[in-house]
């Protein structure tokens, strides 16, 4: 009996113990942080008393303005908000610029916010919009000869190519917009250039006579400018034996064709034009 008494005892003594430790380690973090958080929030209670009753920032003196924000305004806007704080526009200043319109504020001193006196006028940078120029004469140039011009006066060049019997190939035939508008830089220009009239093929005139040759190249668009006579034995007599330029080469209509012919034969067949006339 004594015995169990004892025990009860001295196990309920160190659970009582153990309880007080724990509780211990608990109640450490609350202290520190309660320890860290007083002298804080004093100090910011302080501060905030200092600086908001104490000893407030001073108002601005009763000759001084502060200075609005002009950005982005027209003159006359900005000549109106600077008046209804008391201050005036002084010098103006010009800059060209790519993005904004001619007149707009694009600088100011002193900057927004801060403080001037009525004598000491606000300065404006107005901007005098993008650089504008004609666009140069070049219908009928050649093309490179084109682009290098409007290349030096700032335009980039967009360039089409159309088939024309009246300009010569590689040459100017239009320009977009029309030569002498004025467009802001940096700006773009398309060019119409030729590509000439359309080509024809050279046909195949070798073993024709003389006459079907030249009515063939005649339909087709085609100059016979030259015929030479070569001496030639039975049938290649009255024949076409060689032609230039050569089968199949591209010409533009009106292109000169020399023929060679073997000489002494007869033309007694009817050409292709009697056979189908036109």
């Amino acid at each position: 009996m004594h015995l169990g008494r004892s025990l009860r005892r001295r196990w309920g003594k160190s659970s009582r113990r153990n309880k007080n430790a724990a509780g211990g380690r608990e109640r450490w973090p609350r202290t520190v942080a309660l320890a860290f958080l007083l002298p804080v929030g004093g100090l910011g209670m302080g501060y905030a008393l200092a600086t908001w009753i104490l000893f407030p920032a001073a108002p601005p003196p009763g000759d001084m303005s502060v200075v609005p924000a002009l950005t982005g305004l027209d003159l006359a806007t900005a000549t109106a908000e600077l008046s209804e704080v008391g201050l005036s526009v002084g010098e103006l200043d010009v800059v060209r610029h790519p993005d904004i319109d001619s007149g707009t504020v694009v600088g100011q001193s002193p900057l927004p916010g801060q403080l001037s006196r009525p004598s000491n006028a606000v300065r404006l940078t107005l901007s005098l919009g993008p650089e504008r120029r004609a666009v140069p004469e070049v219908v009928a140039a050649r093309d490179d000869w084109a682009r290098n011009l409007m290349e030096a006066t700032g335009f980039s060049v967009r360039a089409d190519s159309v088939e024309s019997d009246t300009i010569p190939r590689g040459h100017v035939i239009a320009v977009v917009p029309e030569e002498g508008t004025e467009l802001a830089l940096p700006g773009e220009v398309s060019l119409t250039v030729s590509l000439g009239p359309r080509l024809i093929s050279m046909p195949r005139v070798l073993g024709m006579s003389e006459r079907q040759a030249r009515d063939t190249l005649q339909i087709l668009g085609l100059d016979v400018s030259e015929v030479d006579e070569v001496f030639r034995f039975g049938r290649d007599r009255g024949i076409v034996v060689e032609q230039l330029p050569p089968a199949e080469t591209l010409l533009e209509p009106g292109a000169e064709v020399r023929l060679s012919v073997g000489r002494g034969g007869r033309q007694d067949e009817p050409s292709p034009l009697e056979q189908n006339p036109l």
